[in-house]
């Protein structure tokens, strides 16, 4: 193996095993914040708001003349 591969090769595991943890665990965190704070909230409260949001933004009907 050329010595130019072997340290790109090194380059990639370093890369995947030091930087790949690091960059994934905001995302982690941010969807374990999200479980919890989905999981307090009761479901029909969630569907109540989820009907609001809709009918507060739902999409306009054209005029019918």
């Amino acid at each position: 193996m050329s010595r130019v591969l072997r340290w790109l090769l090194l380059a990639l595991y370093l890369i995947v095993v030091a930087v790949w943890p690091s960059a994934a665990a905001p995302v982690s965190l941010t969807a374990t914040g999200a479980a919890v704070i989905l999981a307090a909230i009761p479901g029909p409260v969630l569907l109540l708001a989820g009907a609001v949001a809709w009918l507060k933004h739902r999409p306009a009907h054209p005029a019918t003349a």
